[in-house]
């Protein structure tokens, strides 16, 4: 079809992606620039019909038409892209790297996904993602998958037991020989051998973005980790949209070049080598003093802020509100109702935006499927490493807290690190790019990074993951954040507690949100300095 853009052809071994458009707004493109002519319309709301000159004779349709795209290009270069936000497409995409989600899809705020989870859903010996590889490498990469995928099989069996004496100790009254003990053992079972997974493993998601949002990402396919796979993946997602919409290739910009890339000139100017890699590791685990997340930067006045801008809300001096006052009417359940609801709607309350003014920023260390939840809160946001440019020199993994409860368990769990590094070395040697090497890293892998957020945004943040059942690494995060905040703020951090937490004090039922997940604990009865868990 005439207009559709040129994809590659990608000489990955594995399955191709597959791009499903399932949703999309009815004319998008006209819509667009219904959307700025109506800016400026003195005759009320512009459509999409008269915008693209329906009803006209074929002559005056074709220069209506003409004026849309030249009005387009001609926003679109002055940089006015809120109309390009309107029309949203939602893609069923198939076959595409957990590497390629992390590093590309899941980077940004703008977007909403629902992926298939390693946590909930066993992952079945099936294809990963196999990048143009030949001979002696193919040999290793396929044997090294294949390792990983036993590894993880056989972890999974021997972690029941372990799981099952602490789900025992949680649950005192559970039948361990029934469904739901057994369904709820495979299950963590399942979530801490995953680690052991390469990233190269497949999943399947939706994932909805904005026109705007998609032409980034073309602009910027063939950047860090996984250009190929990306140019060839967002490369789909475009054709499918000019399918639909041939009217975007009037503003399409071709993307950027790898090498053109602030990020490929900056790895070549500055050529790091093992030594001096390993050097930033040391440096950066030292900093952390112990922790997973550690406070490296706030609001000194966040709490005077807060408690100031509660009395600009509703008019108040000083002399009416104290500042103890304020910050309870913002941050007590009991009195803002809102931090209670199932529905978070704190962002549309006057009172709760309040909240924004609080800055913390933390550093800290996950692993690849650790921070693959974390980045899901697109509200804090976060500067992530290039993967690829760092992790390949030596074994660098987190160790999950179950494991380490059996020493014999985390030995084999460091074994099947070593030989997964020996894998990534063997193709090194066959001078295999970094960027698919890196496809063999595990989910184990330490991603380091700095996040920062404003207390709205971290209030909500601690509301999911303070829960017993949020993932074990960046649940512990949450408690190390909570921790800190309360030890520089503690007229907020006193409230930055788990939903059941917020419930109870608001006086919700019932006060754990969970129904049959209830995590077992009574959470809501225990101070954070108490949170304890294994499981």
């Amino acid at each position: 079809m005439p207009g559709l853009i040129e994809i590659p052809k990608s000489s990955f071994l594995s399955a191709e992606p597959k791009v499903t458009l399932v949703n999309a707004f009815s004319r998008p493109f006209d819509n667009a620039v219904a959307t700025a002519r109506t800016c400026y319309s003195s005759k009320g709301i512009v459509t999409a019909e008269q915008v693209a000159g329906e009803g006209l004779d074929g002559e005056k349709r074709g220069e209506r038409r003409q004026k849309r795209d030249e009005l387009a290009r001609s926003i679109y270069k002055a940089g006015h892209h809120t109309t390009l936000q309107h029309a949203y497409f939602q893609f069923a995409l198939e076959n595409v790297s957990r590497q390629f989600i992390w590093s590309f899809l899941h980077s940004h705020p703008f977007y909403n996904s629902e992926q298939v989870s390693q946590r909930y859903v066993t992952v079945n010996p099936s294809p990963v993602a196999t990048p143009p590889l030949a001979g002696g490498a193919e040999r290793v990469y396929r044997e090294t998958v294949a390792f990983q995928t036993r590894a993880y099989q056989s972890l999974t069996e021997k972690l029941k037991p372990l799981v099952g004496r602490e789900y025992q100790a949680r649950f005192r009254h559970a039948d361990l020989g029934g469904k739901k003990a057994a369904t709820a053992v495979q299950k963590k079972a399942q979530e801490v051998a995953r680690y052991v997974l390469p990233v190269a493993t497949f999943a399947y998601l939706y994932h909805t973005v904005s026109g705007l949002t998609l032409m980034r990402y073309w602009r910027l396919c063939q950047s860090f980790d996984a250009p190929l796979e990306q140019r060839w993946v967002v490369g789909k997602m475009v054709e499918a949209v000019l399918r639909e919409a041939p009217e975007y290739r009037a503003i399409l910009e071709e993307p950027l070049p790898f090498e053109s890339t602030v990020e490929a000139q900056m790895v070549e100017a500055f050529r790091a080598t093992p030594a001096s890699r390993k050097d930033f590791r040391l440096e950066f685990d030292a900093s952390l003093e112990g922790r997973t997340s550690k406070l490296v930067d706030y609001s000194k006045e966040g709490e005077k802020m807060l408690a100031a801008a509660v009395r600009e809300v509703f008019g108040l001096p000083s002399s009416a509100l104290s500042d103890d006052k304020a910050i309870e009417m913002a941050l007590d359940p009991a009195q803002n109702k809102y931090l209670g609801e199932t529905l978070n709607v704190t962002t549309h309350s006057k009172l709760s935006r309040a909240l924004f003014h609080p800055h913390y920023t933390f550093r800290k260390k996950l692993s690849h499927t650790g921070d693959s939840q974390d980045q899901r809160h697109r509200m804090t946001p976060a500067s992530r490493p290039l993967l690829n440019a760092l992790a390949l020199d030596e074994p660098d993994y987190l160790v999950p807290v179950l494991l380490e409860q059996e020493p014999a368990l985390a030995g084999e769990f460091g074994e099947i690190m070593e030989r997964t590094w020996d894998g990534i070395a063997q193709l090194k040697k066959e001078g295999v790019p970094d960027e698919f090497a890196s496809y063999l890293l595990p989910n184990a892998v330490a991603v380091r990074f700095t996040e920062s957020s404003d207390l709205l945004n971290l209030h909500h943040k601690h509301a999911m993951r303070l829960c017993y059942n949020a993932q074990e690494e960046i649940w512990k995060a949450s408690v190390d954040e909570a921790q800190q905040v309360r030890e520089i703020h503690p007229r907020i951090g006193k409230w930055l507690l788990p939903p059941c937490g917020l419930r109870a004090r608001a006086g919700t039922l019932p006060k754990c949100p969970e129904g049959e997940r209830f995590c077992g604990v009574v959470v809501w009865k225990k101070d954070l300095n108490e949170y304890r868990r294994v499981i």
